[in-house]
């Protein structure tokens, strides 16, 4: 690269000033206020003013500390920079669990150089829980210290364990076969929003699919997965940066195998 990654400690700096905001109105719901954002095909999509809130801080210190990057979140919209490097952030993926006080949601950061995504960071605040890549490899720490992770190299599709959010979302794709793909596979688990897709890279998961994602979705999660030694694309085979449908699974054999069911004609 041309131009030089920022040190894996700016992105846990990152993530202690989210944890420290997100956790104040997470551990008292009466201090959590609900609104809706207007979204196609959604009756309610809820947005926190810790959402808000924590984004600004975030977007504060990256641009005390890399003035010249360009940022992009889900709340703010975004800044143009003088700079290959975009900082994507969603500061409370899943906040409809956030809302209900289940400890799955997470606060995502994620660098993109030239368009391609290169390192990430996903933190779950209530469990300490933080799953990063540094550019190279990735890496968990928890209550019991650090590791490097890796995804499940030798799994097979019938042994696979797959995880989508939620089942609403499907059929939203046209002549997607996720029954065929369910019908293969070991098992299928729903409802683990970005938390899922930092198991797959843990190695817990092995498919993971979902629908209607945007950038700050899927950004700090794709580096993660891949430099874990996971594949992530859309389901049609394509860089999946852009956001829209994402299939993540933990090797390129089986990433293969998905993709030919998921897109099996009807």
């Amino acid at each position: 690269m041309q131009h030089t990654l920022p040190p894996p400690s700016f992105l846990h700096e990152l993530a202690e000033i989210a944890e420290r905001n997100t956790l104040q109105t997470y551990l008292h719901h009466e201090k959590m206020s609900i609104d809706t954002k207007i979204h196609e095909g959604l009756r309610f999509d809820p947005v926190t003013n810790a959402d808000r809130e924590t984004e600004l801080l975030i977007r504060n210190k990256i641009q005390e500390c890399y003035p010249d990057h360009a940022i992009m979140g889900e709340e703010w919209g975004k800044v143009a920079g003088n700079s290959p490097f975009e900082w994507i952030i969603d500061p409370i993926d899943g906040t409809r669990p956030f809302i209900c006080g289940l400890p799955i949601w997470g606060c995502l950061i994620g660098l993109y150089y030239n368009g391609t995504a290169v390192m990430g960071m996903m933190s779950q605040p209530y469990t300490g829980d933080r799953f990063w890549s540094d550019g190279q490899a990735s890496w968990f720490s928890g209550r019991f210290g650090e590791r490097r992770m890796e995804t499940r190299k030798n799994v097979t599709l019938d042994q696979a364990i797959l995880h989508t959010t939620s089942p609403e979302y499907v059929e939203t794709y046209p002549n997607n076969r996720f029954d065929i793909l369910k019908d293969n596979v070991l098992m299928t688990r729903y409802g683990g929003e970005c938390y899922a897709m930092a198991m797959l890279a843990a190695g817990n998961i092995d498919i993971c699919i979902e629908y209607t994602l945007e950038t700050y979705d899927i950004a700090a999660l794709i580096p993660i997965i891949e430099h874990a030694g996971g594949v992530v694309t859309t389901i049609d085979g394509k860089r999946p940066e852009q956001g829209g449908s994402a299939v993540a699974t933990a090797n390129p054999e089986l990433h293969q195998q998905v993709l030919k069911l998921l897109n099996t004609e009807r």
